[in-house]
């Protein structure tokens, strides 16, 4: 069961206000290099408008996880699980959650674009990836791939599951926690087909987060769910050819 945790409610809303006008400075800044004609930033996809992009919600939380972390004299150890017992016993239960959530959600993909489709919408792909499926140069891949494997779990995990989840949990709105918190998490992803899977992996990385008590467990299983989805981007062909040899292989036997 997950402990209660000694958030302050100002300290919250002005972690969230932060974070809101740095994202806000990130996509005027972009705007403007935009502008200027400036290399990198010609195109919405380009290396400093990724970056910058990025950086300025996702990056700037890991600062802001400091301050929000020192304000309440809580050591970042205690916070994300790092050492102890409970960590491999949290990692092993975050990994077993992935393999179970994983095939759901592509379902739940596939499931979401026919529905789209059939009452006349044509849903396009999640941001991240248009980005990789357009990156051409090596060190934007390589970012990109950190930022979904590392950057991005930590901050995003540390927002909803870490902050807000427990916050609005013991004002005394679980329901509203379960559901509000989790929607939003999976809303700021801006994908209509991806909002139901990400809607169920997000309540999946809290019953996790309940059930460990251990922020590391999410963050890892966050992390883990990036990495399959990444997988299967770059890899695709070759898994559609393996299907297909075993399509064949079983109808042959």
């Amino acid at each position: 069961m997950l402990s209660a945790k000694p958030w302050r409610g100002e300290a919250v809303i002005q972690f969230c206000a932060v974070q809101l006008i740095c994202f806000c400075l990130g996509v005027i800044m972009v705007s403007l290099l935009q502008k200027t004609g400036l290399t990198g930033f010609k195109s919405p996809d380009g290396f400093g408008a990724l970056l910058l992009g990025t950086l300025s919600f996702q990056g700037a939380t890991w600062v802001l996880i400091y301050f929000f972390l020192r304000s309440h004299r809580v050591h970042w150890r205690e916070v994300f699980g790092i050492g102890g017992s409970r960590g491999p016993r949290a990692l092993l239960t975050a990994l077993l959650t992935v393999l179970v959530v994983l095939p759901a959600a592509w379902w739940l993909q596939q499931a979401s674009v026919f529905v789209l489709e059939k009452i006349g919408f044509s849903p396009e792909a999640e941001t991240a990836v248009m980005l990789l499926a357009g990156a051409k140069s090596w060190w934007t891949r390589v970012y990109l791939g950190l930022f979904a494997v590392v950057i991005a779990p930590v901050a995003e995990e540390f927002i909803f599951r870490g902050v807000l989840y427990p916050f609005v949990k013991q004002l005394g709105y679980p329901g509203f926690a379960w559901i509000g918190v989790n929607f939003l998490f999976a809303l700021i992803h801006m994908d209509g087909a991806a909002l139901v899977p990400l809607f169920v992996l997000a309540l999946a990385l809290t019953w996790l987060y309940e059930r460990t008590d251990n922020l590391l467990a999410p963050i890892a299983a966050h992390s883990l769910f990036n990495v399959a989805n990444l997988l299967v981007f770059y890899f695709e062909p070759q898994l559609n050819q393996l299907l297909q040899w075993v399509y064949h292989f079983i109808h042959l036997g």
